[in-house]
C-alpha cells in the first residue's frame, strides 16, 4: 500500500524547494548512547554521502527513558526549518505530537525502528523497521528448538510499551505460550540500561536456579544479561538468545555464552531513512511500512557475509 498526504506534500515541496541547496535531515533516534544507533547513524551518513542536496544532522537524548529530551530534539527541528525528519520515537504517544506539528508545518517525517501510536496515522510518510513480532517469533521459535517444551524461560526486556518492545516481547511470549509448556519468567525492564539488565539478571538466575532458557530483547539488556550469566558461572547451562548485535554480543555468540543473537538491519533504517526522506522531497510516492528485515545470527553462520552485513 502506498500513500502521500497532497496536502504535506504540497507544502513539503514549499519548504525544500526554498532549501533544497542546504536542507538538512535530522535524524532523531532513541539514545546516541548505543553502538546500535551509531550504526543507524553510520547507516544516514552513508545516504547523505551518496547526493549533494542535503545535509544531515543526527542527535538523541542521553539514554531511551528520557523521553521528554527526544520531544524536545523534534520540537528544536522543526523550529530551526528542518526539510525532513527521520525519528525513532522513545514512546509511541508522547512522540505523536511533536510529529504531527512537523506534519502541519510541511516537514515530512520517517518513523524508523519502533512505530507511533494508532492517533499519529497519517502525519508521516513511511515507517520502515523490523517486523518485530515476526523477529519475536522467530527467537520463540529458536528457543523452543533449542530448550525444549518444559521448564522456565525468563525475559530480559527493555522499555515498556515502546512499539519494538511491544511486538518482539508480545509476539516471543504468545508464540511460547501457543506452541510450549515452557513458563515465562517475567518480563523484567532494564530501561536499556546494561546495568540494570545485568543485576535483575543476576537476580533472576538467583531465583530461578531451574531455568532453561533467557532471551534479552535489546542490545544493553542482552549485554547486561550475557555478562550475568558470564559472572554467576551460569554461561552455557541455559540457552541464551540475544537481540541487536553490537561487538560485545558477537564475543558471546563464539564464546558460547549466547547461543544466537537476532541482528536488525541498523545500517539500513538509516540509510533507507533518509533516502526515503528524500524520496518524498522529490515527489515520489513512498511504501508505508519498508520492512528493513532480521538475521538470526549463531556460531556456525556468524563470519557469513548475510551477518556481517548487519553486525557492528
Amino acid at each position: 500500500m502506498k500513500f502521500m498526504k497532497l496536502g504535506l506534500l504540497t507544502s513539503a515541496m514549499a519548504l525544500a524547494a526554498g532549501t533544497v541547496s542546504a536542507g538538512e535531515i535530522a535524524v532523531i533516534v532513541k539514545t546516541t548512547s548505543s553502538n546500535f544507533w551509531q550504526n543507524v547513524n553510520k547507516g544516514a551518513s552513508a545516504a547523505i554521502e551518496g547526493q549533494s542536496e542535503h545535509t544531515m544532522s543526527f542527535d538523541g537524548p542521553a539514554t531511551e527513558s528520557a523521553i521528554s529530551d527526544q520531544v524536545n530534539l523534534v520540537e528544536n527541528a522543526i523550529n530551526r526549518g528542518v526539510s525532513g525528519i527521520v525519528l525513532a520515537p522513545s514512546d509511541p504517544e508522547a512522540l505523536a505530537p511533536a510529529v504531527k506539528r512537523a506534519y502541519e508545518s510541511g516537514i515530512p517525517v520517517v518513523i524508523i525502528d519502533s512505530a507511533l501510536g494508532e492517533g499519529a496515522e497519517g502525519t508521516y510518510q513511511a515507517f520502515l523497521s523490523t517486523d518485530n513480532c515476526a523477529a519475536g517469533e522467530q527467537v520463540a521459535e529458536r528457543m523452543i528448538e533449542e530448550a525444549g517444551t518444559d521448564g522456565k524461560v525468563a525475559i530480559m526486556s527493555y522499555v515498556a510499551g515502546v512499539g519494538s518492545e511491544i511486538g518482539r516481547v508480545g509476539c516471543f511470549t504468545d508464540y511460547i505460550e501457543a506452541n510450549s509448556d515452557l513458563e515465562i519468567v517475567g518480563p523484567y525492564y532494564s530501561q536499556s540500561q546494561m546495568a540494570n539488565a545485568l543485576n535483575q539478571t543476576t537476580d533472576v538466575l538467583s531465583a530461578n536456579p531451574d531455568l532453561v532458557g533467557i532471551f534479552g530483547a535489546n542490545e544493553p539488556t542482552a549485554v547486561g544479561m550475557g555478562r550475568a550469566l558470564v559472572q554467576s558461572g551460569k554461561a552455557g547451562q541455559l540457552v541464551a538468545l540475544g537481540f541487536d548485535g553490537n561487538a560485545d554480543l558477537q564475543e558471546f555468540v563464539r564464546d558460547g555464552v549466547l547461543e544466537a543473537i537476532a541482528v536488525q538491519g541498523s545500517f539500513a533504517m538509516g540509510e533507507m531513512g533518509v533516502n526515503t526522506v528524500i524520496d518524498v522531497l522529490e515527489g515520489e510516492s513512498v511504501e508505508d511500512f519498508i520492512n528493513t528485515g532480521v538475521v538470526v545470527v549463531d556460531e556456525s553462520n556468524i563470519d557469513s557475509d548475510k551477518a556481517q552485513n548487519v553486525l557492528y
